[in-house]
């Protein structure tokens, strides 16, 4: 045993999750000790190694054993502030004693992640910051100075622990705390947002109530555009999980009272392109008026939002619009106009032909995909589609294929072979069916192939 405990030692050293778990199942002690002297539960800790310290709790690591300094396990877990490894240490035990802990979640949340580090090693001179994962999709700062390294999610432990303990903070509080690192970590539009925001969220999201909603929904006047796009972020989320309840009819009309007049007066150019999805995505008729209002607006984020607000365009001064942002410099816009625009208007068959052959590869395949539907047997769309089959993404080259086999066109299992072997998340899209739904319909005989 006591190999195979200082094999368990030197895995969870390495990071070597896979040996971890084969040694617990071997029978390794999950409170083996390691050459410092620690349980090896620490270790994992330390390193950050959610997987490993997840396998040693569920194996019987003890979180709250005593160690010489006078901390435990769980306390380390804190102090290190990854809200990612505190839920893998805090495993479904029930907590011992949370004051400690809350504690010094709250010390270290409101003094800030780098000063407290400052406070507690003496070091002076600048900190080594980058920002990482923090478990499956949360971001946070990781901070080394003095030779000891923390993470920033302590204002999410410290939500994640007054749930815990059934301790209810003030509404301002919570959303104090999800836009405390705004400036560092954006809206949460996003590659993943800060913990300590998803932590707030979803506490403010179980606590659904009208009063919650009106408390969090006030904060839609705040000066600081951080706070209103946390408030537009809540309702995206908050409306989605409505939709499940009983609540939904009195959420739908509390959305459609605020929104248009919210979106209508609101400078910042963040929170507007939020407030233009939400009132795309709940349908809402004051949508295409206010994409109309802001097709020129001066921020592309804006922009982007604009062509879905439009769709279907129901009028020509509308469709001018549209493919009025099918020219816009940017990129994205261009690409969300070309999934509006219709094949069978002339007009817009035209611009469609021009995005086909546009400098930017997602512009292309969101045209090439845009264009599947038409049943205007327009050789030059056609011709477009044929030369998009040499293009260098697989993307592009599975969307023309696709659209080509949509519109019946002979050369279907060729433009297929020129797609080559799918990767992966191609596999099982309905684009990858393309050729057997064309030999479906026009090669009875090799229906099979």
């Amino acid at each position: 045993m006591a190999e195979l405990d200082a094999r368990l030692a030197d895995a969870v050293t390495a990071g070597d999750a896979e040996t971890v778990r084969a040694l617990l199942e071997e029978g390794a002690d999950p409170d083996a000790v390691g050459g410092d002297g620690l349980p090896v539960l620490c270790a994992a800790v330390a390193a950050y190694a959610v997987e490993s310290v997840e396998m040693l709790v569920a194996a019987g690591a003890d979180p709250d054993r005593p160690l010489p300094d006078g901390t435990t396990p769980l306390l380390r877990a804190v102090d290190a502030g990854s809200s990612a490894v505190w839920v893998a240490v805090r495993g479904p035990a029930r907590l011992r004693d949370g004051e400690r802990p809350l504690a010094a979640a709250r010390r270290w949340y409101e003094a800030g992640a780098e000063a407290e580090l400052r406070r507690l090693t003496g070091a002076h001179g600048p900190a080594r910051s980058e920002i990482v994962r923090d478990g499956e999709s949360g971001r946070i700062r990781e901070i080394t100075l003095g030779g000891r390294t923390v993470r920033d999610g302590h204002g999410a432990i410290l939500t994640l622990l007054e749930e815990d303990l059934r301790i209810l903070p003030p509404f301002g509080e919570l959303v104090t705390r999800a836009v405390r690192q705004a400036d560092a970590y954006g809206d949460g539009d996003g590659d993943g947002e800060h913990v300590d925001r998803a932590a707030a969220r979803g506490t403010l999201l179980s606590r659904q109530s009208a009063e919650t909603w009106r408390a969090v929904v006030e904060f839609h006047r705040h000066p600081a555009p951080a706070h209103r796009a946390f408030v537009a972020d809540f309702l995206s989320v908050a409306t989605l999980m409505a939709d499940l309840s009983a609540n939904h009819r009195w959420y739908e009309k509390r959305l459609a009272e605020l929104l248009p007049g919210w979106a209508a007066v609101e400078p910042d150019a963040g929170v507007l392109a939020m407030l233009l999805r939400l009132l795309t995505d709940r349908c809402l008729p004051q949508a295409r008026a206010l994409g109309l209002r802001y097709a020129d607006h001066p921020d592309p984020r804006v922009r982007r939002r604009v062509p879905w607000t439009l769709d279907p365009p129901e009028d020509p001064a509308t469709a001018r619009v549209v493919r009025g942002l099918a020219r816009d410099p940017d990129g994205e816009v261009r690409q969300r106009a070309a999934e509006v625009l219709d094949c069978d208007a002339a007009e817009d068959r035209e611009v469609l032909i021009a995005l086909l052959r546009d400098e930017s590869p997602q512009v292309r395949e969101r045209a090439a995909y845009s264009v599947r539907s038409g049943r205007d047997g327009s050789p030059a769309v056609t011709e477009a589609l044929l030369e998009l089959l040499d293009a260098g993404g697989q993307d592009e080259r599975l969307s023309a294929a696709y659209a080509l086999a949509c519109r019946d066109h002979p050369r279907t299992p060729e433009a297929y072979e020129k797609v080559g072997p799918l990767r992966p998340e191609y596999e099982h899209a309905p684009r990858a069916e393309g050729l057997w739904r064309w030999r479906f319909r026009n090669d009875p005989a090799g229906r099979r192939g």
